[in-house]
């Protein structure tokens, strides 16, 4: 292969990581792993959640579908992103956007087959899931609050998914989905002041558009408040252990989010924000493992017996 063709190839490569969000399928991977591991089954070893052959199906479905959905999503955003993201969009042009389509349909098709290895309930669920990403990207997440509440849903729902596998109901999960489905909320809106010229140039009725940049601030203020209440919950659940110390973080962080969301006034000053929670997230996600440290010695010592 000439050196001409591995640059044309290694840019294709990184456009449709960047097309398919690659990052944000990853850390949703690991955290779905993670979260089988220490919140769904804690009673079971490390050994028999890693050789459920039907949990590595759904992630493999999640992978494919929420791919496909990124890729949809970026069909329907391409104006808008041409606006707000330039250089991003200028990298995913690598791509054609026929093979792109081609890629969606394909990936959707491979997530519900590998849904239904697990059971005919799963591809409904995956099926299901695919639609609601495709009238989210198409007609929802041009309307103020039925997009945010959209976005913050589909989000969340892969974790439902394998929630639901494992057939754990306890009062911790719906308290951690609780504290994730506001964090989450709070960046869909920063995400969309951090959008607001793309959405006005397109015609885009978003929350920050609708209600302006001040309403949408003061609304990321009563969602962070919020956050406290399943916070202190957790505080005082026995199971958490040292994941304590990252609710501690948390809180300092969400704390320095709400003031600096009062001073910013620019694209720049809401990326930097829309980062902050984003790397929250991914704390959050590598903080299980710390949820119950005497459960994770139990789990590596019963897979190596």
């Amino acid at each position: 292969m000439s050196s001409s063709k591995k640059k044309t190839f290694l840019k294709k490569i990184v456009s449709l990581l960047s097309v398919v969000r690659g990052y944000n399928v990853l850390v949703l991977v690991i955290a779905q792993y993670l979260a089988s591991i220490f919140i769904f089954s804690p009673e079971k070893s490390l050994r028999v959640v890693l050789f459920d052959i039907h949990l590595h199906f759904l992630i493999l479905s999640t992978i494919c579908v929420v791919s496909a959905g990124y890729i949809i999503n970026n069909f329907y955003d391409i104006k808008v992103d041409k606006i707000n993201r330039p250089i991003k969009t200028g990298i995913d042009n690598y791509i054609r956007q026929e093979t792109r389509l081609t890629l969606y349909f394909v990936l959707n098709f491979i997530g519900c087959l590998f849904g239904l290895l697990v059971s005919f309930r799963a591809a409904v669920f995956f099926a299901v899931y695919i639609f609601a990403i495709w009238i989210y990207s198409h007609k929802l997440k041009k309307y103020p609050f039925i997009g945010l509440l959209s976005a913050t849903i589909i989000t969340i729902l892969p974790f439902f998914v394998v929630f639901i596998h494992f057939k754990n109901f306890s009062k911790i999960i719906f308290v951690h989905a609780i504290f994730l489905f506001l964090v989450l909320m709070v960046r869909e809106l920063i995400k969309d002041l951090e959008n607001l010229k793309g959405a006005i140039a397109n015609n885009y009725n978003t929350f920050s558009v609708a209600y302006g940049e001040k309403y949408t601030k003061n609304v990321c203020l009563v969602l962070l408040v919020f956050t406290i209440v399943p916070v202190i919950f957790l505080f005082n659940y026995p199971g958490i252990d040292d994941m304590r110390y990252y609710f501690y973080f948390a809180g300092l962080m969400l704390v320095f989010v709400a003031f600096y969301l009062m001073k910013s006034n620019s694209v720049k000053e809401y990326r930097r924000l829309h980062n902050l929670l984003k790397i929250l997230l991914l704390l959050g996600v590598f903080s299980l493992v710390f949820l119950d440290t005497s459960l994770l010695l139990e789990k590596v010592i019963g897979s190596l017996n």
